[in-house]
């Protein structure tokens, strides 16, 4: 796992670790990844979804006993992320994304329908997603992305331009 990668994981549990106990039960949208992996090492109870459209299947957060979903770095894949998160029952949910840098495309991989960002959300354009869809938001922070240094104006500007949004929510209504 490279350097950047792992900082980000740990930015990732320190948020976690602040708003979620590891007893709790968390719901990670997205199927078993290396970052899901790295929460449960840390003691953290994860279960995954299973890798079904979440843009049309809410029935993984619909289950009950689930404390918190977590939704790192998915919205952005989803053509239409208001209906997962409107059909959230879980009291709590942690979610990160990736911001709209103005001096870059969005991302988009050609060979692959998965790989591609819909979304690269401003904060208030995520912060609207959440309040629309019930969801008041409690705490959150913007990273700047540890990266390896590279000579060039994006590289030096991703240097002092946040890139990771991560917010702590808590469901408005029922």
């Amino acid at each position: 796992m490279n350097q950047s990668k792992i900082w980000r994981y740990k930015k990732t549990i320190s948020f976690l670790s602040k708003h979620c106990q590891p007893s709790e039960q968390i719901l990670d949208l997205g199927t078993h990844n290396e970052l899901s992996q790295y929460i449960q090492q840390q003691g953290f109870n994860v279960k995954n979804t299973s890798g079904e459209n979440l843009d049309t299947s809410f029935d993984s957060v619909l289950i009950p006993g689930i404390d918190v979903v977590t939704a790192f770095e998915i919205f952005e894949h989803m053509l239409a992320p208001f209906n997962i998160l409107n059909n959230i029952k879980a009291p709590k949910l942690i979610a990160s994304v990736p911001l709209k840098l103005w001096f870059s495309d969005a991302y988009w991989n050609d060979d692959d329908d998965w790989d591609k960002h819909y979304h690269e959300f401003e904060t208030k354009q995520f912060d609207f997603l959440l309040n629309k869809s019930g969801w008041k938001i409690i705490d959150s922070e913007k990273w700047i992305p540890k990266l390896e240094f590279k000579i060039g104006f994006r590289p030096l500007l991703r240097m002092f331009t946040p890139r990771y949004y991560i917010v702590y929510c808590e469901r408005i209504n029922s």
